[in-house]
């Protein structure tokens, strides 16, 4: 399959590396430019589109916005393209891509991926994809290559973005109850470490809970996906509450930790970094 992929961040680059492997022939367009081995980078992003599917990953609406819309490129893309958007973007801006390229006669997938950069290098992402059954069809030999299990999210691109931002809420309150639950126990005489060998060996032992907790016990906070983009997921999911008019009281909470995790001037590190705020203050 001819793939084009925009943005070629660190998530990008191993998604691109893993679709050279399985032999797709691939072209990539990045704003600052850079080299993988196997993919033709090109000069302008409207030649990524002249494929049989083109694949964005940009850091947020904005991104896509500049990129694609101001200079009006869905118009430009090859007849047939499968365009699919794994950046996670707001459900209101899904919503207005679905009309975009509706207009445009471009198929529109959504695909949000569960993952960090080290999980996308592996081959093991979740993607949360949603789009017409036929357009989903075409992409679902790139999407396998990615991803561990591509999730049926439904036929609604919007669908699969709001359950990203929620998944991305629901990890950022598992965070903040282990640095609450740490105060707890640390001030009474346990070590984080033995703590966290009981709540992983019991109630608590999925991924979220056995990452973050090591970065909690080790007070490290190396950047795997940085807090400042946690804190544009966090707003999204703000903003996609008040949409429906309804009020989150916990969304409320660690929304605002977050906020001042980068505010403390931790944007670049982990996104855990907000346990710090709680646990060492």
């Amino acid at each position: 399959m001819e793939i084009g992929i925009i943005g070629l961040g660190s998530m990008g680059r191993e998604m691109a590396r893993n679709l050279v492997a399985a032999g797709h022939t691939v072209t990539g367009w990045n704003r600052s430019g850079g080299h993988i081995d196997g993919v033709r980078m090109v000069e302008a992003p409207v030649l990524a589109l002249q494929a049989d599917m083109a694949l964005t990953m940009l850091s947020d609406d904005g991104a896509i916005r500049s990129v694609l819309m101001d200079t009006n490129l869905l118009p430009r893309a090859r007849p047939g393209l499968v365009h699919v958007v794994a950046s996670t973007i707001s459900v209101a801006f899904a919503r207005e891509l679905v009309e975009l390229h509706r207009a445009a006669g471009v198929a529109y997938v959504a695909a949000p991926v569960l993952g960090r950069p080290d999980v996308a290098a592996k081959g093991e992402l979740n993607v949360l994809a949603a789009g017409a059954p036929a357009a989903l069809e075409r992409v679902k030999p790139a999407l396998d290559v990615i991803s561990k299990r591509v999730w049926d999210m439904g036929e609604e691109p919007p669908t699969a973005y709001a359950a990203k931002i929620a998944c991305n809420m629901m990890i950022t309150m598992a965070i903040e109850a282990m640095a609450e639950a740490v105060v707890l126990t640390e001030t009474n005489g346990l070590s984080r470490e033995r703590f966290f060998e009981l709540i992983l060996g019991t109630l608590f032992g999925s991924r979220p809970y056995q990452t973050y907790s090591r970065n909690i016990i080790d007070n490290e906070y190396q950047p795997g996906f940085k807090a400042s983009l946690g804190l544009k997921d966090l707003r999204l999911a703000s903003e996609a509450a008040e949409q429906v008019g309804r009020t989150l009281p916990m969304l409320a909470v660690v929304h605002g930790r977050m906020n001042e995790t980068v505010d403390a001037g931790m944007g670049d590190r982990d996104w855990s970094a907000m346990a710090a705020l709680t646990v060492d203050p």
